[in-house]
């Protein structure tokens, strides 16, 4: 039986245990309501360990990954000025892709108008949390202590000083190449990490899955069911249509490859439902498999990872036309446009905030004049819907990076374009690790 096992690929094994967690969760729903020791025992006793012991150990490498790979990146640029043409198309790309996906949120919500006629009651209380001006967003961006900063995870500060220190690395000489070989044993050290987090995937993918489905409410999601499948939808068109156009028409790339080879990333992020605990994963993909050089891919993807929101957006943009359905008001061109408008710019205005997705809405909500207590009625089902965002979010970030390799000359168009790039490798190391233990 361990030979078979062997021989399945890990995205394979990644996928067979979100869906068998998928199904143990909705079978102990069905079987066992409300019991007590399947509560206790299970879903917050066996399933709430396995799987919080899974983001944990992903969430352990995130500081040091991005902080390492980021200086490692940033010492070997030969031409300074190279960081800003990156942080210029990096923030540029994802500023658009975020309008574009919440554009395209408004005039599906406003053609198929989901809250029409709709009647909804909730008991469920949201307080909207002051968002921070975008002077404060600015002034935060530089860490008064550096290592508070990485305590916090605190991505942007990090960024921020990972680069700075990447630069005087550069600039010091040979005291700053030794510092380098040291870097890069660190950053090799970090990845072969990643490799072996990655073999408990599947348990800690069919934990999260299981606990999941064990405590939705079902009855929550038929009620909002129009709203559900409509954001649902819009997520999947904008992460395949949108992204493989864009990727097209700005690399000449094949899409299909692109997606096929971010799937193992997609499931991750769809079970963590965090960008951040993600990022290792991403950014291994991002060098390993798409061909894209660790100075372009230590920067754009923990960036992605901090400010690309366009799954966050698609959300907005249903909910603001529903909200606005549900409680009978008109929103005219210009509120479309307003919204369009503020829920861009919040994407890197609220950056780092504890609950980005819902402090952004309600900061759109207010923009056009809808109560902000119209966060309650969507609460229910945003779980699972933050899921798939998250999953359309880390396919945003690895896009755009490769978009931003191939605009620079750092990406290896040979490694993009073979289907098994790092795959034999991987699977060889991930089969090593398994028998050792």
């Amino acid at each position: 039986m361990q030979n078979n096992d062997n021989k399945l690929s890990l995205t394979t094994r990644i996928v067979i245990g979100m869906l068998a967690g998928i199904a143990v969760g909705v079978l102990l729903k069905l079987a066992f309501p409300d019991n007590t020791l399947v509560d206790g025992y299970l879903t917050k006793g066996l399933f709430h360990v396995i799987g919080q012991i899974f983001i944990a150990s992903l969430q352990m490498i995130v500081v040091p990954l991005v902080f390492v790979s980021l200086v490692v990146g940033t010492c070997s640029l030969s031409d300074p000025s190279k960081l800003g043409r990156l942080g210029g198309k990096a923030v540029g790309l994802y500023l658009i892709t975020t309008a574009i996906a919440i554009s395209f949120a408004i005039f599906a919500a406003t053609l198929v108008q989901p809250g029409v006629g709709l009647e909804l009651a909730t008991d469920a209380v949201y307080e909207a949390k002051a968002a921070p001006s975008l002077a404060q967003v600015i002034i935060d961006l530089f860490p008064k202590n550096p290592f508070n900063a990485m305590a916090d995870g605190n991505m942007l500060q990090i960024i921020v000083f990972a680069l700075l220190f990447g630069i005087a690395m550069a600039l010091v000489g040979p005291a700053g190449d030794r510092l380098k070989n040291m870097f890069e044993d660190f950053n090799t050290v970090i990845m072969k990490l990643v490799v072996i987090l990655m073999n408990i995937a599947p348990y800690g993918v069919f934990a999260l899955m299981a606990k999941l489905f064990t405590e939705t409410e079902f009855d929550t999601i038929i009620n909002l069911g129009q709203y559900f499948l409509l954001v649902f939808v819009v997520l999947i068109l904008h992460g395949l249509v949108s992204y493989s156009i864009i990727l097209k028409g700005m690399t000449g790339l094949s899409p299909r490859l692109f997606l096929r080879k971010m799937r193992e990333v997609q499931i991750f992020g769809f079970s963590t439902s965090s960008s951040n605990a993600t990022m290792p994963v991403t950014l291994e993909t991002v060098t390993k498999r798409l061909g894209v050089h660790n100075r372009v891919g230590s920067f754009t993807v923990p960036l992605g990872a901090t400010i690309n929101m366009d799954g966050t957006a698609i959300m907005q943009g249903v909910a603001t036309v529903f909200i606005a359905q549900v409680y009978l008001v008109d929103l005219s061109m210009a509120d479309y446009l307003m919204v369009v408008l503020t829920a861009t710019l919040a994407s890197v205005g609220t950056a780092g905030v504890p609950g980005v997705g819902l402090i952004m809405l309600a900061m759109v909500l207010g923009q056009v004049g809808l109560p902000v207590e119209g966060i309650g009625l969507i609460i229910g089902v945003d779980r699972l819907l933050d899921m798939t965002r998250t999953a359309v979010n880390v396919t945003g970030d690895a896009m755009v990076s490769v978009i931003i390799a191939k605009s620079e000359g750092d990406l290896d168009v040979a490694v993009f374009n073979d289907p098994n790039a790092d795959i034999a490798a991987r699977d060889v190391e991930s089969q090593l690790e398994q028998r050792r233990s």
